[in-house]
């Protein structure tokens, strides 16, 4: 069945890749109509909606019994115990923007995770055997052993209250690494940790289709992924990152490591 799931996958990603990419080539206002959600910051195009339907039609026609978790559609109830987590489009503000970091994020959960970056024709994929793969090629993580010298992404939150938080935690963790990202794109950051391009990643405010596949790809490549619970104004999130430096970079994010 696996094998199935993972079919599935990658032709739901890559059918709504293929949207999308139409969408993005086609300049200002090819995204359709655009509409807030949480806080005027937060924003959502037809774009989004279009290839979440072009996702979801896949699963009806594919999966018809398992139920769907969509970050712009209803919940589906499933009579399988299997439940698909979906982000047609992780990267929103920056394909609004015309900057080429965002993809489609499809994971069954806890079997198969694909995250699918149309405009560099990147798939990253894990399926039931556990080895995480980029275009078939498997993934090598980051085998840096000192947070001194890593590379860590992480990503903001929507609002105002929420992002002054993070700011003090990014104070904090500048200063004992090589440098920070923030690409706009959690399912991406996940991807590229996986495959050694970033050494660590941690975000508060992250929703499950955010993750669902990113955190399958890390932990097949040997990296920790730690839930970071929800604390001193911020919403829960994960921090993900090799062994030889995880609890460093927990306590930089005021998080103790488990069983620390």
């Amino acid at each position: 069945m696996s094998d199935e799931l993972l079919d599935v996958a990658v032709a739901a990603a890559r059918a709504a890749g293929a949207l999308l990419r139409e969408r993005f080539e086609g300049g200002p206002g090819a995204a359709g109509a655009i509409s807030a959600k949480s806080t005027p910051t937060d924003l959502v195009s037809e774009a989004d909606l279009a290839a979440e339907r072009a996702i979801r039609a896949i699963l009806r026609e594919r999966r018809p019994d398992d139920a769907i978790l969509g970050e712009e559609g209803d919940d589906v109830a499933g009579t399988s115990g299997l439940r698909w987590v979906v982000d047609p489009l992780d990267g929103t503000i920056n394909f609004l923007f015309g900057i080429p970091q965002w993809c489609v994020s499809v994971a069954c959960e806890d079997r198969v995770g694909v995250v699918f970056d149309p405009l560099r024709d990147e798939l990253f994929a894990v399926g039931h055997d556990g080895v995480a793969t980029l275009d078939g090629a498997p993934l090598r993580a980051s085998g840096r052993g000192e947070l001194a010298t890593a590379l860590v992404a992480t990503g903001f939150g929507y609002a105002a209250g929420v992002r002054e938080r993070q700011a003090a935690i990014v104070a904090r963790v500048l200063p004992a690494v090589r440098d920070i990202r923030r690409a706009g794109s959690a399912a991406l950051d996940l991807a590229w940790t996986a495959a050694g391009r970033l050494d660590a990643y941690y975000e508060f405010g992250v929703q499950p289709w955010d993750i669902a596949a990113g955190t399958q790809l890390c932990r097949a490549v040997g990296l920790e992924v730690t839930a970071l619970p929800a604390a001193d104004g911020l919403p829960a999130g994960i921090a993900v990152a090799p062994p030889a430096f995880g609890p460093a970079l927990l306590g930089l994010l005021g998080r103790a490591a488990p069983g620390g």
